[in-house]
């Protein structure tokens, strides 16, 4: 009886050590990711990735370094202030995995122009700990060829 007592208390600790890591990188990460991203503040955006950051749109088939991400992800957002295009993006999740100093996050994420034109995808996210605060170390995403759309993402869960 106490090994199954003791069992199930390691398994509590666990689970309450999971629910922290996530509370925090959703402090720390994706709400001012999500922030940023709809106000065009490529700073901002960017303040919550890795200086080692590697990014993937993989639709386009490429691979960005920080400078290049910078630079693609700055051009975009000054692209949507002149053409005066207000967007909402909005992230969903299927996987979240942490621990004290690493995470893998797993979603759908739903990015609305004007409220009328929506475009969905699945993304994949290493996140890593640099100095006790957590920043994106991998960024990818795809529309998996028109896969996903309003019914995957509501399938997968809110941020909390």
């Amino acid at each position: 009886m106490k090994y199954l007592i003791l069992i199930y208390l390691i398994g509590l600790a666990s689970v309450c050590n999971a629910q922290t890591e996530q509370q925090e990188i959703n402090e720390q990460v994706w709400k001012p990711f999500i922030k940023h991203f709809n106000e065009n503040n490529t700073a901002g955006f960017m303040s919550v990735h890795s200086k080692d950051v590697v990014r993937s749109p993989r639709d386009a088939k490429k691979i960005w370094n920080w400078e290049e991400y910078n630079r693609e992800q700055g051009f975009g957002d000054k692209e949507d202030v002149r053409a005066k295009r207000k967007r909402t993006l909005d992230l969903r999740f299927t996987e979240r995995i942490a621990n004290k100093d690493t995470a893998i996050e797993v979603g759908v994420y739903k990015t609305s122009y004007g409220g009328n034109q929506n475009y969905y995808g699945r993304f994949h996210v290493v996140l890593k700990k640099e100095n006790g605060i957590w920043k994106i170390l991998v960024d990818t995403d795809s529309t998996e060829g028109g896969a996903i759309g309003e019914k995957e993402f509501l399938a997968a869960l809110p941020l909390q």
